[in-house]
């Protein structure tokens, strides 16, 4: 995967769980590391796993993006109500995992995502994709500091996530080793 060229997500069922270090949605992390499952600040609870996106690079590494249920704060990126984890990575200083937590029993199934590159100037607007530039549902809104796209996920095409009817935008810190993650409507 190239870091600057972006590609469009195709989305379908998989037949059987996805045990790969591989873009996917819903079902449970393929862990990189150690597992860090966090917390919602809120409600001292376990965060939905919503999915698992590769980093461009030959080696394997890994953000895995949660979200609280039914958190009126879920969309701001450093309220402690979405978490996008980065393996091997840093955690940001707002979230609280539970040590040894793999997830729980009865999640939905695996949802497999092919990446395809695409040239910018044929880009669907709201179309979900990793890299090249965001498409912003309102103005552009950037998380605080220095962060860099790194892919939009288009609710409608996530079935495992509530961004109010909108769009969610993952970025990644300029070392590529902390990430955030917020929704707009």
């Amino acid at each position: 995967m190239d870091d600057d060229l972006p590609y469009t997500m195709t989305l379908s069922p998989a037949s059987e769980p996805i045990d790969e270090f591989v873009t996917k949605l819903s079902g449970n992390p393929v862990w990189l590391e150690a597992p860090q499952w966090p917390v919602c600040v809120r409600h001292d609870r376990p965060m939905a796993f919503i999915g698992q996106f590769r980093l461009p690079g030959r080696e394997p590494r890994m953000a895995y993006l949660f979200m609280s249920e039914r958190c009126e704060g879920s969309w701001d990126p450093e309220a402690g109500e979405n978490a996008l984890i980065v393996q091997p990575g840093r955690l940001p200083p707002f979230i609280q995992t539970l040590p040894g937590f793999t997830g729980p029993d009865g999640v939905h199934g695996d949802v497999h995502v092919d990446l395809d590159e695409v040239d910018p100037k044929c880009l669907k607007p709201w179309e979900s994709r990793i890299m090249g530039q965001p498409e912003w549902l309102q103005s552009e809104e950037y998380p605080p500091g220095a962060w860099s796209f790194f892919f939009q996920l288009n609710e409608s095409d996530c079935t495992c996530a509530n961004f109010g009817g909108g769009m969610g935008y993952g970025f990644l810190s300029a070392d590529k080793r902390e990430g955030r993650f917020l929704w707009q409507c």
